[in-house]
């Protein structure tokens, strides 16, 4: 009885409005940043004049902008996700821990979160040198294609990732990155076992990165911690036996911040 009771409630209180104005939001990503009416209709299942409405809205609010037939979204959409990061305090503890690990390392740090088929940069830490790796705030990668995403997609529950590998085009940036879904899966779940991820060279030649998940004190996942290392400075065995133990005291230290 609590159990259908639990799921009447849960029917009752859904907003199906809700859902589809964020489905609306999550079809915008780093390969498809503008879209016509037809495109985001046909991405997100919706009917033209559905998806018209959400869109206007959307609009209307400053969360997205018109260009003759092209819909974008605006910055001030990063405001939805920085509430929810806030509330959690994330950002106020792990800015310090990456100012230092930035500093000791040598390296560019930084702090991403899985936005539907992408990875977004909510925080970032650069050493002393000359050349950083310039990400900025608010910036998105291909989850596939950078350490970042596949840290986070091993964190998704199976039938989300499922549905991800099912929807998700996997584009080749570079000769080495991971096109094959059913090699990206296994490299996902590679890292699922080894908490943690290494690529190389697979979003930019010359570019390699590492991340660690960052966790709650529940141990739910709520960002990747990553170091981002020019292949002229580090290899892969600097990455593994040099950052690596670093990156996972840092998102330890996170941890207990939080």
């Amino acid at each position: 009885m609590a159990v259908a009771e639990q799921d009447e409630i849960s029917d009752r209180d859904y907003v199906n409005s809700l859902a589809r104005g964020l489905d609306v939001i999550c079809a915008f990503t780093r390969t498809r940043p503008r879209m016509t009416l037809s495109e985001i209709a046909r991405s997100t299942g919706m009917t033209r004049a559905t998806a018209r409405r959400f869109l206007l809205t959307l609009v209307r609010e400053g969360y997205a902008e018109k260009d003759d037939k092209l819909f974008s979204l605006k910055p001030k959409v990063l405001d939805l996700g920085y509430s929810a990061l806030s509330s959690m305090g994330i950002l106020d503890v792990a800015q310090p821990i990456m100012n230092e690990l930035a500093r000791n390392l040598q390296e560019s740090v930084f702090c991403a979160v899985l936005t539907g088929d992408d990875v977004t940069y909510i925080a970032r830490a650069t050493s002393e040198r000359l050349v950083n790796v310039s990400i900025a705030v608010g910036g998105r990668a291909p989850a596939h294609a950078v350490s970042t995403g596949r840290v986070l997609l091993a964190a998704e529950p199976p039938e989300a990732l499922l549905r991800y590998l099912e929807r998700v085009t996997l584009h080749a940036f570079t000769p080495n990155t991971v096109v094959s879904k059913v090699k990206l899966r296994a490299e996902i779940e590679q890292v699922r076992l080894a908490g943690h991820s290494i690529v190389d060279q697979e979003l930019e030649i010359g570019l390699g990165s590492i991340s660690v998940p960052i966790r709650n004190a529940e141990g739910r996942v709520l960002a990747a911690l990553n170091v981002c290392c020019p292949s002229s400075r580090t290899d892969l065995d600097g990455m593994r036996h040099h950052i690596l133990p670093e990156l996972q005291r840092a998102s330890q230290a996170i941890t207990r911040g939080l």
